[in-house]
């Protein structure tokens, strides 16, 4: 059977999961995980992506991302898997595959869902008992949007800027989303939603993708999420 080809329009923002092949592990160590970013950092701009949070976990990756162009996400997924597969072959002295087949995706409804897969994203380690506060990972986007880190890996979406006009204020409100508990069946959906490449979206959303791509990307027992509302100042 074909495979289902990408869903992937100009500037609607994505949830993308990359996983190591059988679950196995893709970073041993920070010069392995700091390498990836550079990676990503250098494809997404020549192929114009947009990164707004990722989180690098040992053996999976999630990123939140808009493109700009036509392929802007396959070819920058692309070209970041090739040559991190050779660096770490060669660092590990090894051969074959790395990644899981392609990496999974969902369209993502910036009005309702865009910081709740901020959240999801940032709070991995700590589901993971990684560490008790996200603050505490180096290698997710928290640092950059709750703390005010300076990246040039990042670019914020409007929808975060739109939490307040001065960058205190919204820093300060980017941390109050993250007192708002994730539910466990919020976070299924998400999961579900993103390993079937659907879209995370209310009706209207849903039907617009479908209108602009021909594709019915609806999922089954979707809901806004609690807590979906933005603070501003």
């Amino acid at each position: 059977m074909p495979r289902q080809p990408r869903i992937s329009p100009i500037g609607v923002p994505q949830h993308i999961i990359v996983r190591g092949n059988n679950r196995q592990i893709c970073f041993t160590n920070e010069d392995d995980m700091a390498f990836y970013l550079s990676c990503l950092k250098n494809y997404a701009e020549k192929h114009q992506l947009e990164i707004h949070a990722w989180v690098l976990m040992t053996n999976h990756i999630h990123l939140l991302c808009t493109p700009l162009k036509s392929n802007s996400l396959s070819k920058t997924m692309q070209d970041v898997g090739r040559l991190y597969v050779l660096y770490f072959n060669k660092t590990y002295k090894r051969t074959g595959t790395l990644w899981e087949g392609r990496y999974k995706s969902s369209l993502v409804q910036s009005e309702c869902y865009l910081l709740t897969l901020y959240r999801y994203i940032e709070l991995n380690p700590v589901r993971a008992q990684m560490v008790s506060d996200p603050a505490d990972y180096s290698f997710s986007s928290y640092q950059i949007n709750a703390l005010g880190k300076k990246s040039s890996l990042c670019t914020f979406h409007p929808e975060y800027l739109a939490l307040s006009k001065t960058k205190k204020k919204r820093l300060e409100n980017y941390r109050t989303l993250f007192k708002q508990v994730l539910s466990p069946k919020l976070m299924n959906n998400i999961r579900k939603i993103t390993n079937k490449g659907m879209a995370i979206g209310d009706e209207k959303f849903i039907e617009e993708i479908k209108v602009l791509t021909g594709v019915d990307l609806t999922p089954v027992n979707q809901g806004r999420p609690k807590g979906w509302r933005k603070k501003k100042e």
